[in-house]
Parts: structure tokens; C-alpha cells; sequence
């Protein structure tokens, strides 16, 4: 069993910075970071296969956000950079087990077993 807490969530005004982090309970495969607004679909934002030799980031957030990971601190991380209004929603962590089949950087959200309890992060129009 996997748990994923996550951090680093807040308010910040447009054209700011926020860090958000995540820490696994054991070691896992890839990683992504999702989110959803208020009245809207869950968005994948970016993902990172287990070594961290490979992301994917959404086109909406690309240029601004960066997904990272430790894994010897079994930790995942979300830079985002230049921060818009439309970023606002709650940030989930979502992880595969380790040694699970590869996931190929994909940001279907179906294909992630294990989710945190997500972080919100409002951007004030």
C-alpha cells in the first residue's frame, strides 16, 4: 500500500511561484501530478516515469511547471512558475506501485492506483 501526502499549497498572486511536494511511504513507479477546479474535469498536469529520465507536462502549464522527483527521499515535486488564475484547483499527487508494469509518462488518471489527498493552490483574478 502506498500512501502520498501532499504540501506546499496556498495562495499566491498571478505571475508568482509555488512549490508543491510529495511524499510517498515507500518507494513507487511513476508519478504524476493532476488537478481539478471547481466544476470541472480532473486535468493531468505532468508525470515522471520511475528514474526521473523522462516527464510529460501538459500544453497548458508547459514552460511554467516542472515535475521533479527524489526518489531517495521517495519524494515528488511541481515548480510552478508564472502562475495564472486558471491554475487555481486542488493538486493531487498520484503514484504507481513500484515494479508495476510501465506506464509510459501517460496522464490517464486511471492508470494511477494510489492518490494523496490533494493541496489547493488558488490564484486570486
Amino acid at each position: 500500500q502506498v500512501q502520498l501526502v501532499e504540501s506546499g499549497g496556498g495562495s499566491v498572486q498571478a505571475g508568482g511561484s509555488l512549490s508543491l511536494s510529495c511524499v510517498a511511504s515507500v518507494r513507487t513507479g511513476c508519478m504524476a501530478w493532476f488537478r481539478q477546479a471547481p466544476g470541472k474535469q480532473r486535468e493531468g498536469v505532468a508525470t515522471i516515469i520511475s528514474s526521473g529520465g523522462y516527464t510529460h507536462t501538459t500544453d497548458s502549464v508547459k514552460g511554467r511547471f516542472t515535475i521533479s522527483r527524489d526518489n531517495a527521499k521517495n519524494t515528488l515535486y511541481l515548480k510552478m512558475n508564472n502562475l495564472k488564475p486558471e491554475d487555481t484547483a486542488m493538486y493531487y499527487c498520484a503514484a504507481v506501485a513500484a515494479g508495476d508494469r510501465p506506464c509510459y509518462a501517460t496522464l490517464d488518471a486511471d492508470r494511477y492506483a494510489y492518490w494523496g489527498q490533494g493541496t489547493q493552490v488558488t490564484v486570486p483574478s
